[in-house]
């Protein structure tokens, strides 16, 4: 049987929640038996999303091929079972550079190249090729419908169901519902008005998603139906939600996936949604809390971390805890300049007051030389105080070098991507990559396998001595200063089979101080948590109740 289509498209505004609620149906889907694969495409003019500001596009996620993908792509391996690769995620910049490269090829045989049919039919080639061997293929446009730029993608999904007909294909629109607080009212103008628009380049939606931040009245949800011409029960109210996970289950009780399964004329078994259930339980009905601070670049825009975030989420999941993570800018950890009344000689560490009361530690990837000095400060601050300290890619970097300075003695330490000129390059360019100045795709990407000591943090947390972990770094650690840091104490843990590249450090005499060259946070799922944050939480919640139980001793001391 060749692959069902459902097409997910968004209109009033952006950030609507597309990729999880693509993501939602997918793991419905999959919970009924059939195998799903999903694909987005982004209508930006960027090849990929590699050479974006964290700021402007939020996290690039990395599939084990090496692809720099979209964030959703992320959305899509947490909750479903899809392996994606980069040909799930395309921009109109890779679509455009495919097309202008045949051209140049003489594939066209001097044909007048033009978005139709040429582009439309190069999108369209590119969903087929994900289709391959699953039952259903749920593809999100990327945007907002009325945008120029998304135009060629919503007339590639409008002839796919002229291609293969109605019961084949599934539009799905995510649409908007505001509240006016002055009118105390809900207002479906702006659905209306998106539909309408869809209709107007010939996409009747089957189902609409109605986000809104509070119940939608079944009045007026027949009202919808009448006015954009779909029946009422495919009018689904996607009302905002405390923890994301409850959201398949949301969809669920709203009958989605049986009218996904109808209109596609798709026979199914009856969902199996008890692991979900008990996520989203243990997500409401925590039995503590622990507390986690990450110093960051870009804390100001937290969707540049949303795997991380994630899997911190997941592993206090599987310990029972509620996650609270407090965004620390690394730039306000900076050692300030000697004022008047300052001890004389002695360090000034004012930033301490901002790292007291963690239970744990992170420093996640970036890049650039800003904010360093408040990282190896954060970093000091958790070595020296037994806080459990958990580095992601540049964090495995700057502990690398925090360690160098402060403990092993190498006065000026540093990597030779924030001083050239430093008498110490502990971190140095991937040696691949010396004179490769081209930004866009030049990193070591991808999944790499990695082989770990026997006995470390990280072997426990695994399980087992070889792994394979994604990653997205330019820079190295530099195995010519291994004697002097394994020497002071350091442990290297974790290298490739071939012991070119340090993937892991550890310090052996601290309750959990990890780091890593690579990003964990990218494999870790709900239902599976990765072993690095699952032991990193239990280790951070570890300190906490020790930290509760010392104060309960120094209170008694006292009285």
């Amino acid at each position: 049987m060749s692959a069902k289509y459902i097409f997910v498209t968004g209109g009033v505004v952006s950030s609507l929640g597309k990729g999880l609620a693509a993501a939602s149906i997918g793991c419905l889907l999959e919970a009924r038996g059939l195998k799903v694969n999903l694909m987005k495409f982004d209508p930006y003019l960027n090849v990929d999303p590699g050479t974006m500001s964290p700021f402007q596009h939020g996290e690039v996620f990395v599939t084990d091929d090496g692809a720099e993908t979209d964030l959703d792509l992320g959305h899509y391996e947490r909750f479903t079972h899809a392996r994606l690769t980069r040909d799930n995620n395309l921009t109109t910049g890779r679509i455009y550079e495919q097309i202008i490269t045949k051209e140049r090829r003489g594939d066209y045989l001097g044909k007048t190249v033009q978005v139709i049919p040429h582009v439309t039919n190069e999108i369209k080639n590119a969903m087929r090729k994900v289709a391959q061997d699953v039952d259903v293929i749920i593809v999100e446009i990327g945007g907002t419908v009325g945008d120029i730029e998304s135009l060629p993608f919503l007339e590639a999904i409008r002839q796919m169901r002229q291609d293969l007909g109605r019961d084949n294909t599934l539009f799905v629109h995510v649409t908007l519902i505001p509240w006016i607080a002055a009118a105390q009212e809900l207002k479906t103008k702006p659905t209306q008005h998106s539909v309408k628009e869809m209709l107007s380049i010939g996409i009747q939606p089957d189902i609409l998603l109605c986000r809104s931040d509070r119940a939608v009245p079944r009045d007026m949800r027949s009202k919808i139906a009448l006015f954009c011409n779909v029946e009422e029960r495919a009018v689904i109210a996607a009302r905002d939600v405390a923890s994301i996970y409850e959201v398949p289950l949301n969809f669920a009780n709203e009958g989605v996936d049986t009218l996904a399964l109808e209109y596609l004329r798709l026979d199914a078994k009856a969902p199996e949604l008890a692991l979900w259930q008990e996520i989203v339980r243990r997500a409401y009905h925590p039995t503590d809390q622990v507390s986690i601070g990450i110093v960051g670049k870009y804390v100001e825009y937290e969707d540049s971390y949303k795997s991380l975030k994630e899997a911190l989420v997941h592993g206090a999941l599987a310990h029972n805890l509620k996650l609270r993570v407090t965004w620390i800018e690394a730039e306000g950890l900076e050692t300030r300049d000697a004022q008047v009344g300052d001890e004389p000689g002695k360090p000034n560490r004012d930033y301490e007051a901002q790292l007291a009361g963690f239970d744990g530690i992170l420093v996640p990837g970036g890049f650039g030389k800003r904010g360093i000095e408040g990282m190896l400060n954060a970093i000091r601050y958790a070595r020296e105080n037994n806080v459990p300290y958990f580095g992601i890619c540049l964090g495995m970097q700057t502990a690398c070098i925090e360690y160098a300075r402060n403990v092993a003695g190498l006065a000026g330490a540093n990597s030779g991507e924030f001083d050239p000129a430093t008498p110490h390059r502990i971190i140095y360019k991937l040696r691949e990559l010396t004179g490769v100045e081209e930004m866009g795709g030049t990193m070591r990407l991808g999944a790499w396998a990695c082989k770990l000591e026997p006995g470390s943090l990280a072997a426990q947390a695994y399980g087992t001595t070889e792994i394979s972990e994604r990653h997205r770094h330019r820079y190295e650690f530099n195995r010519e200063y291994e004697p002097v840091l394994t020497g002071a104490g350091l442990r290297l843990t974790g290298t490739t089979p071939d012991s070119t590249y340090v993937e892991i450090v550890e310090i052996p005499t601290h309750p959990f101080f990890l780091a890593c060259q690579f990003h964990p946070e990218f494999k870790s799922k709900p239902l599976e948590p990765h072993p690095l944050f699952r032991d990193f939480v239990g280790a951070s919640y570890k300190n906490r109740e020790l930290t509760k139980a010392r104060a309960v001793v120094e209170a008694e001391v006292k009285a």
